[in-house]
């Protein structure tokens, strides 16, 4: 417990540090941002918890198309308003302040996981 403690600690300070984005060093994707994004989104979620309960729903309920189609909509659903919503919010979001509350959280978890463990 005191490593995770000590973990939390490291990742607060780690937070502070901004990202640096290197702009020269940027690639335009070979097939263009929306099939990379589906690629990516493809590989990341391959045995998440919803595909796992989509086959199993798609089994038991013997109507795979009927529950795909439905899974499918419920994350589009989900995802939609943060996609919309998205671009809007990045422009009202001060990033430092983002940042130091992230690493405030993290300093915090971190002494009460090692208060918990050395005590």
């Amino acid at each position: 417990r005191a490593a995770i403690g000590l973990s939390f600690i490291a990742m607060a300070a780690w937070t502070l540090i901004p990202d640096k984005l290197d702009e020269g060093d940027q690639k335009t994707p070979r097939y263009g941002a929306f099939l990379t994004t589906l690629v990516v989104f493809f590989l990341v979620e391959m045995g998440d918890k919803t595909q796992i309960a989509t086959v199993a729903l798609g089994a038991r309920f013997d109507d795979v198309i009927a529950v795909t189609a439905g899974k499918t909509l419920g994350m589009m659903l989900a995802n939609a308003p943060v996609v919309l919503l998205g671009n809007r919010l990045l422009a009202k979001i001060n990033f430092d302040w983002v940042r130091r509350v992230a690493a405030a959280l993290f300093l915090g978890l971190g002494l009460w996981t090692l208060w918990d463990a050395l005590l």
